[in-house]
């Protein structure tokens, strides 16, 4: 019988069959491949994979560095999730990226410390008009929000870049990268604990004459002494300030002024008082003060695409809806005019007023 001669593969002619064939020896790795791979070996300054091809995985230099808080908790035989970065260096070698997997890692670990409440130190990078950003072990950056910065360096906020704090993490949300930490609570723990003591023991409704600390935008800060002498604070929010609206809070309150506050809500281990609650509440006696077909003079405070909102007092308003107001009778912001209230819905805090006119236009409804 005569014996047939085995071809030999043929030689790669082109650049394009030299690439098919080196292609073919990585088992059809792309770059930018997400793999799963088995840590071989690790050094002081790389780690070798096994991703399944004819050599090993390899990272090293740059991405080796950027992962090495990620690097330390991995040992020969864990299993890991890679990026092919380069089929093949000039070395002849894989490399490899571990960012998706060291991120991941990061992400699992913070949220574990979230629920255990431990501490970690990290590093003060900038301060900014809202706080602390801070770079954080495993890659990560965070915030520590000025409101989450202790008594100690309270004023001294420029003072903690560059320096290593002891915080814990109170907020985390992956998908917007969210990382939210607290200093004030590693170190105004005692503080902290206390004040709990004492809020535990307050009730709601309790009236007390408060010192105004601090005016903000959205509200007034404050401290008041409760009956064993202990000091807490707390916030009375713009919208419980007064029954009328406020603008400008800086012009009815300045720091160290005495006011008196009502506790309304000691939810959260944080205290907010009211100043409004302690004050007649004007649209008690709305109904009795304007009767129905009252007339009265108002002023125009603004002009919507639905209608004219008038003042009749300081701080009350009611609507002229746009159909009751003729096309050809001019308003203007700023504007008196003469109105009667139509109808004033207590509950939902509304006045609906009607314009007083010399004669009725045709279609007035």
């Amino acid at each position: 019988m005569t014996k047939t001669k085995t071809e030999k593969p043929a030689e790669p002619q082109t650049m394009e069959e030299l690439l098919a064939l080196d292609s073919e020896k990585v088992k059809g790795l792309r770059k930018r491949q997400i793999v799963d791979g088995i840590v071989k070996e690790i050094t002081s300054r790389s780690i070798y994979i096994d991703v399944g091809a004819k050599t090993d995985g390899v990272v090293l230099g740059k991405e080796f560095e950027k992962q090495k808080d990620f690097v330390k908790n991995l040992k020969v035989g864990d299993k890991v999730k890679a990026y092919v970065g380069s089929i093949e260096n000039d070395n002849g070698q894989i490399l490899l990226s571990l960012r998706q997997a060291a991120s991941n890692f990061a992400w699992e670990k913070y949220e574990g410390l979230l629920k255990s409440k431990e501490t970690i130190s990290v590093k003060g990078r900038e301060v900014n008009r809202g706080g602390l950003i801070v770079d954080a072990p495993f890659g990560l950056q965070g915030f520590v929000p000025s409101s989450q910065i202790g008594s100690v360096w309270q004023g001294r906020l420029d003072q903690l870049a560059n320096r290593i704090i002891t915080v814990r993490v109170i907020e985390i949300n992956r998908e917007q990268n969210r990382l939210v930490f607290s200093e004030k609570q590693v170190s105004d723990a005692e503080k902290i604990a206390k004040t709990a003591e004492v809020i535990g023991r307050l009730k709601m409704g309790d009236v007390f004459e408060a010192e105004i600390a601090q005016v903000a935008p959205f509200g007034i800060f404050v401290k008041v002494k409760t009956d064993d002498k202990e000091e807490i604070e707390g916030l009375i929010h713009i919208s419980e300030v007064s029954w009328q609206k406020v603008e400008d809070l800086n012009s009815l309150y300045k720091p160290k002024q005495k006011v008196q506050a009502k506790i309304i809500n000691l939810e959260g281990g944080r205290v907010q008082f009211s100043i409004k609650q302690l004050l007649t509440d004007p649209w008690e006696e709305m109904e009795k003060k304007y009767p129905a077909d009252s007339r009265l003079e108002g002023k125009v405070m603004k002009l919507t695409s639905f209608g004219a909102l008038v003042q009749i007092e300081p701080g009350i308003e009611g609507l002229i809806h746009i159909s009751k107001i003729p096309p050809e009778f001019s308003i203007n912001e700023g504007d008196k005019i003469d109105v009667y209230i139509e109808s004033i819905d207590k509950k939902s805090r509304r006045i609906s007023l009607g314009l007083v006119l010399s004669q009725k236009p045709i279609g007035y409804k």
